[in-house]
Formats: structure tokens, C-alpha cells, sequence
């Protein structure tokens, strides 16, 4: 009989096209008991390669394998705890071997975990070989099914992470132009962007567009709370002066770590539409869109929230006039780079694109800039970018 503890892969069976090989490892101590199973493998109607094992803690070094033929009697583990053992070491599919008559053992078995049991002596070499193909589909049906399960609870997530970072804009009065668009960074997943809009009773509109640092799930779920808790001070009538400093106390309350900040811009439009108080914590300025847009002045900025430095968010007015549009961006859309080049599209790439899209008259321009700065990168973007865009008369 060939020692397969000496001998680290045996390989039986003719390939055929399209027939992937069966990785094995025998885990028996029993030399007779193994050359039953290595005969009966030879013959199997498979192509196998075949390690061995003869105790479990050797097992458990060699779990790269499709399939394990595991004795439940083992020098160092016997019964199921071999099996539990082998199971939360991350083992394949496991076929349970045992010397006892009928069912019970085996049954137990795959009540705990095996994809199959076989008793000693009564199996064929077919129904071996069945039973390691079977087994191996069944384990590898069993990994599709949890990694759909992860998936459809990964697209759940983020749908109501998406309800909670990009809300419908909540605002009555119809002749005020709201337009909001949002594209999700290379991974696809929601990053820390948030936007909202509302209208409050007054007739006054609050628009505002943040940015948590970093990208990944605990920044989306903090860009929710912070989204959720600012239209919650503006429903509240809470002035627009103490809103910033307001959300400040939540990102510090809700933050995993303390070095994470976030950036705001925020406007709010005059009942009258003739003005807006621009505020900016930390954030690139709008753009007040024309015939040639310009940059809002910065004279009023202030620092990003939840960095522990003196300073506060002074209001700067901006007049608009009667006919006029701002927009407001997260830094994805700056710090995307032009295609096959280091070349950011930057504060002057986006005014330059969304000039054009206004001049050939865009339908909806939040959509066809997201659309041009994806082109002019060449491809999904690294980094999350959200845009609003609120106008008058325009």
C-alpha cells in the first residue's frame, strides 16, 4: 500500500474535458481502513487526488482540499467533536466515515454539519465516488446560496442607506428649480455624501450638501444621521446661524473615531428669492451659474466640523438678483481625474462643464454634469460625488 502520508497527492482517474479534479483528504489512522477507501476512490468513476491525515491536528493543516473523507475515531479527537473541530477551522465539504452499523452516527452527523456519512466496508467504490461529487456540489451550492444571501443583504442596506443620505427634496413652492443627482464611486458602494432641500413655513429654503471624510459603511451611516438630524433643526425652525454648530454636537456624539470630520455647505434662500446666506464648513464654494458661472466668494468660511480648532460659521449674503442658479457639489466631482491622466477636473474643469451643458440648453443639468465628468474621466469615479442645484426664474 503507498504511504499517502509520505506521498502528498495521489491521483486516480482519466481527465476529462470540462471535469474539474476532486482535491481529497483522507483523514484515518487506520492503514486497512484507508486502503479500503484508496482503492474504492481508484476506481470511483472521478478524477481524484488524494492527500492523507492520520490525525486531526494534521488535518487541520491541510484544508485546501474539496472534499474530506473524515474517521470519527481519530487518536487525538473522537466523534462529533472531530467533526466540530474541522468545521470551525473552515473545512470544505466533509463526508463522515463510520465503522458503526446503521444510521445513527452518521446522522448526527449531518445534523452537525457533514454533507454526507458512509459506514465503513458497505460502501462501493461508486457510491463513494457519489458521494464525494455530491458532496462537493452540495457545499459549493451551499457557499453560492450564502454569498447571494450577503449580496441581496448588502443591496438592502444600502437601498435604506440610500432613502436616508438622498431624500426626495422637500419643497412646495413650484416655481423654485430643485435638481439633485448623486453617482456612487468605482465600488459602487454609498460613500459619506449627503444632500438635502426644505422648504420651511416662512417660505424660506434650506439646501445644503456634506461630506463626511473617508468612504465605506460606518461613513454612509454617519452621512444619514447627520442628514436626518439637519432637516430635523430645519423642520424645527431651528435658525439657520445655530444649525451648523447643532450638527457639530451630533457628528462628535455619532462619530466611531475622533479624528473623523465632515463638511457642509449650506444656503438659505429668502423668502422674497432675491438673496441667500451661504454657509461653508470646510466645503468647496458653490457656483453661481450664468453665461459664464463664477465661484461664490469664500470671504465667509469656516472650519470642517468636528475639527477641534477655534472658529465658527458666520453667514456670508449673497445677492441674487431675479433670474439665478447655484450649485453645490461634494469633492468627488473636483477631485476626479481626466481621463488617462494625474489632471484633476477641479473648480475650474466643472465650471467650464457645466457652462457647456448650459449652453446646449441640458434638460436636467445635475444629471448631464454627473454624465460629463463620468465621460470626461473616463469611467466610474473613485470617489462618491453628489450635486444641488436650486434656482429662480431662470
Amino acid at each position: 500500500m503507498t504511504d499517502m502520508a509520505s506521498a502528498p497527492h495521489l491521483a486516480w482517474g482519466t481527465p476529462v474535458a470540462g471535469q474539474d479534479e476532486f482535491r481529497v483528504l483522507l483523514v484515518e489512522d487506520d492503514d486497512g481502513d484507508a486502503l479500503l477507501v484508496e482503492e474504492g476512490l481508484r476506481d470511483a468513476d472521478l478524477h481524484v487526488g488524494l492527500l492523507r491525515a492520520r490525525t486531526l491536528d494534521e488535518a487541520l493543516e491541510r484544508l485546501d482540499v474539496d472534499c474530506v473523507l473524515l474517521d470519527l475515531g481519530l487518536p487525538d479527537a473522537i466523534g462529533l467533536d472531530a467533526l466540530q473541530r474541522l468545521l470551525a477551522a473552515g473545512a470544505p465539504a466533509v463526508v463522515v466515515l463510520t465503522g458503526l452499523a446503521g444510521g445513527d452516527a452518521g446522522l448526527a452527523a449531518v445534523a452537525h454539519g457533514a454533507q454526507d456519512y458512509l459506514v465503513k466496508g458497505e460502501a462501493d467504490s461508486e457510491t463513494l465516488g457519489r458521494s464525494v461529487r455530491y458532496a462537493v456540489q452540495r457545499r459549493r451550492l451551499e457557499a453560492s446560496d450564502r454569498a447571494l444571501y450577503r449580496s441581496l443583504v448588502r443591496a438592502e442596506e444600502n437601498n435604506r442607506l440610500e432613502r436616508a443620505l438622498l431624500p426626495t427634496p422637500m419643497v412646495r413652492d413650484m416655481r423654485l428649480e430643485v435638481r439633485v443627482g448623486y453617482r456612487a464611486g468605482r465600488d459602487g458602494l454609498l460613500g459619506g455624501d449627503f444632500y438635502d432641500v426644505v422648504e420651511r413655513g416662512d417660505g424660506t429654503v434650506l439646501a445644503m450638501v456634506g461630506d463626511v471624510c473617508g468612504h465605506g459603511p460606518d461613513e454612509a451611516a454617519l452621512g444619514a444621521t447627520l442628514r436626518t438630524a439637519w432637516r430635523t433643526l430645519v423642520l424645527a425652525d431651528v435658525a439657520a446661524v445655530d444649525i451648523l454648530p447643532l450638527l457639530e454636537r451630533v457628528l462628535e456624539a455619532e462619530r466611531s473615531r475622533p479624528e473623523v470630520f465632515t463638511t457642509v455647505s449650506m444656503i438659505e434662500v429668502a423668502a422674497d428669492r432675491a438673496s441667500a446666506d451661504l454657509y461653508l464648513a470646510g466645503h468647496p464654494v458653490p457656483l453661481v451659474l450664468g453665461e459664464r458661472s463664477r465661484l461664490a466668494p469664500a470671504t465667509a468660511r469656516g472650519r470642517a466640523l468636528g475639527i477641534p480648532v477655534t472658529g465658527g460659521w458666520a453667514p456670508l449674503r449673497l445677492e441674487l438678483g431675479g433670474a439665478w442658479k447655484v450649485m453645490m457639489y461634494t469633492d468627488g466631482v473636483l477631485e476626479a481625474t481626466v481621463r488617462d491622466s494625474a489632471d484633476r477636473i477641479g473648480k475650474e474643469g466643472l465650471r467650464r462643464l457645466v457652462d457647456a451643458a448650459m449652453t446646449r440648453a441640458a434638460h436636467d443639468l445635475v444629471t448631464e454634469v454627473l454624465q460629463d465628468v463620468h465621460e470626461l474621466h473616463g469611467g466610474e469615479l473613485v470617489d462618491d460625488a453628489a450635486l444641488v442645484v436650486v434656482g429662480w426664474g431662470a
